[in-house]
């Protein structure tokens, strides 16, 4: 009975302290119409490459995986714009802008405060990081339909 007791007492010490809470997720931004997609990949984030429409909307992002890159996100039209991520640097912020359905501007900024801004400065502000010391970008996900990205939000953890 004492053994049972001891087991039981240790499980509730147990379940009363809180676990580290290390991602976090930033809620999608943008019209929301499409298809949903997901870069999410094994590994650590290490680039980024971003096709614009035009001098328009976002049209295509694709991430890199330590050393794979992702299938492209809608489109992969045209010549993208592309960051490699060097040594220990992260990405550690995504901002932009959305409007009429889409996004226009995309702008990712690493931990050493580099950053590749894509896309046009017209509409609503967005801005994402995490809410954890240490994060950085795991994997964006929102909705695309066809011709563009048209709502994205980013998840964030310790890696």
């Amino acid at each position: 009975m004492v053994h049972l007791l001891l087991i039981l007492s240790g499980v509730t010490l147990g379940m009363a302290m809180p676990l580290p809470d290390y991602y976090s997720y930033s809620t999608a931004v943008g019209d929301g119409s499409g298809t949903e997609y997901s870069t999410a990949y094994d590994g650590r984030v290490t680039g980024i490459r971003v096709w614009e429409y035009n001098n328009a909307y976002i049209r295509g992002i694709q991430l890199r995986y330590d050393g794979n890159w992702t299938t492209p996100v809608c489109t992969s039209y045209g010549n993208p714009l592309e960051m490699t991520l060097r040594g220990n640097e992260s990405f550690i912020q995504v901002s932009g802008k959305y409007y009429s359905g889409y996004i226009y501007e995309i702008m990712f900024v690493t931990s050493r405060g580099r950053s590749l801004k894509v896309g046009q400065s017209y509409g609503n502000s967005f801005n994402f990081y995490p809410t954890n010391d240490g994060s950085q970008l795991r994997f964006l996900s929102g909705r695309q339909n066809g011709n563009g990205i048209t709502s994205i939000g980013a998840h964030w953890a310790v890696y």
